[in-house]
């Protein structure tokens, strides 16, 4: 897959040189409902031999529309785009979200945009919108295309009459119910960040930890501890991480993301890790002492594994 970074407006190179299906969306997560419509547009390329092309942003437009200020993400650009690439698209064009972009009138979003980027076929979800929701949405799309290209809207998918949204597996993750947000994106949800320095508590316990940094604008799971995936240097480790404020020791340090790596002895000070939130065990509890914490962590690390062993 090429990835292609667009600063309005289109050039002439980058667009394709070829006829395409164009599949549009934010994306956020490439949740289920987003593999519904990206799976769509690359099966109808296949099937007319046509590149499957994906046109979303670096940015949501909520921080330009709405102006919103420290809106948290389900997946970075990166992660974005190794998601999408796992579902057979050809092309990602990452467009980067400005004012002058975001001022664009429908009929010229379409004009630059969708014909610019040679669609024989716009694929996009039931809610996609273009500009204003009343003028610039699916059902009016088609007045815009003026026949040059094929719309086809995917229509809502829903997981027990509940539709399946970035908005909804927010507040799965922000509420620790991780297991439903699993099941919302089809996969299990990651951050990303790099291994710190920390208090050096857990070692002292004999449960030495990892303290992860992650980027300041992803959705962070709730307070609480988690059986959880680490990769590091492209091998995945199990592990139990601790998302919370270290209240037994009282050590004001923050939240802190410490995560306890199974059989595992690395120097990783400094690398750029991923990690995989596998299930929800358990809120933060204050212990009386050093020693009812670490018969608390014994007992999350069997219920890690068990919980490891059953997802593998």
């Amino acid at each position: 897959m090429q990835i292609i970074n667009v600063k309005h407006p289109l050039l002439e190179q980058q667009r394709p040189a070829s006829d395409t299906v164009l599949i549009m969306g934010f994306f956020d997560g490439v949740h289920l409902g987003h593999q519904k419509v990206i799976k769509t547009g690359v099966e109808l390329a296949q099937k007319h031999h046509l590149k499957a092309v994906l046109m979303t942003f670096d940015c949501s437009p909520r921080t330009i529309y709405q102006h919103e200020t420290g809106f948290k993400y389900l997946s970075t650009m990166q992660r974005k785009a190794e998601l999408v690439e796992q579902l057979g698209v050809d092309y990602l064009y990452f467009v980067h979200f400005t004012d002058e972009f975001a001022h664009l009138k429908p009929q010229d979003f379409v004009d630059q945009y969708m014909v610019g980027l040679n669609a024989s076929f716009v694929v996009a979800g039931f809610d996609y919108t273009y500009g204003k929701k009343d003028i610039a949405n699916m059902q009016n799309l088609p007045n815009y295309a003026k026949e040059r290209f094929e719309t086809v809207t995917v229509p809502e998918q829903l997981i027990d009459g509940q539709k399946i949204g970035s908005s909804a597996i927010k507040q799965f993750i922000l509420q620790g119910h991780i297991g439903t947000a699993n099941e919302f994106l089809g996969y299990t949800y990651q951050n990303q960040g790099t291994v710190i320095h920390g208090l050096q508590r857990g070692r002292k316990l004999g449960y030495p930890t990892a303290n992860l940094a992650v980027d300041g604008s992803e959705v962070i799971p709730a307070i609480g501890v988690y059986a959880t995936r680490m990769k590091i240097d492209g091998v995945w480790y199990n592990g139990m991480t601790s998302v919370g404020y270290n209240v037994t020791f009282k050590e004001n340090t923050g939240v802190t993301i410490e995560t306890n790596i199974f059989d595992f002895n690395q120097d990783i000070y400094g690398k750029h890790v991923a990690i995989e939130w596998v299930r929800y065990l358990r809120g933060e509890v204050k212990f009386d002492d050093a020693e009812g914490l670490v018969k608390q962590l014994e007992l999350d690390k069997e219920n890690s594994i068990k919980a490891l062993k059953n997802k593998c």
